[in-house]
């Protein structure tokens, strides 16, 4: 028979339950994401952390668990749908429907995690390789692109100050450089002449 779950009270003494089924080291805490529904947060003795949440009142029985990921930037936190027919049922059924999706989803997570920070290392050398180049330029890192920034006025200059700036953008792996030049026609030719010589 389902357990009566209309309250959080009720709730919660039923998440602690579950806890209690799924073995030692787990435990239960307030689930401070989920505060317009029944929810608890379970973690288990191996650190995993589930929220049990009842999304509709109006069948308070029909439970989702969900598994949350250290890093879910790119993967979707995995979950099941659970009838609370008894604690021990959704125990079992985090077990052997939610782990497997879970082990998946941490080992796609962590694919993406050292994949992105590659690309960042790889775009941190070209950045600084540029800025190398351009003694006083600035680096900024944008999401999965680095810009680098150079402006020098040019000395002795008469009339009104007109600036060289380099903007260089690294692209996402680092592989591609784009470079958007601005200033004095004799500074570009001269930064072009050198470019055409390397």
């Amino acid at each position: 028979m389902p357990a009566e779950l209309t309250t959080q009270n009720q709730f919660d003494a039923f998440a602690d339950e579950v806890a209690r089924e799924m073995g030692a080291g787990c435990s239960t805490a307030p689930d401070t994401e989920c505060t317009h529904m029944l929810a608890r947060l379970i973690t288990d003795g191996a650190g995993r952390i589930l929220s049990l949440r009842q999304h509709d009142c109006s069948q308070p029985d029909r439970l989702r668990v969900y598994a949350t990921l250290p890093d879910d930037r790119d993967v979707r936190n995995p979950s099941i749908g659970v009838t609370a027919t008894s604690a021990r049922h959704v125990a079992r059924e985090i077990t052997r429907r939610l782990y497997p999706q879970y082990a998946q989803a941490v080992a796609l997570s962590a694919e993406f995690t050292a994949r992105r920070e590659a690309e960042a290392a790889s775009r941190r050398a070209v950045a600084e390789a540029v800025a190398g180049a351009l003694p006083g330029a600035r680096i900024h890192e944008q999401h999965r692109r680095t810009d680098v920034y150079w402006q020098r006025a040019p000395q002795g200059q008469t009339g009104p100050v007109k600036a060289d700036t380099v903007h260089a953008v690294i692209g996402a792996s680092g592989e591609s450089v784009s470079v958007e030049v601005s200033g004095r026609h004799e500074g570009i030719a001269a930064m072009l002449a050198a470019y055409a010589q390397q």
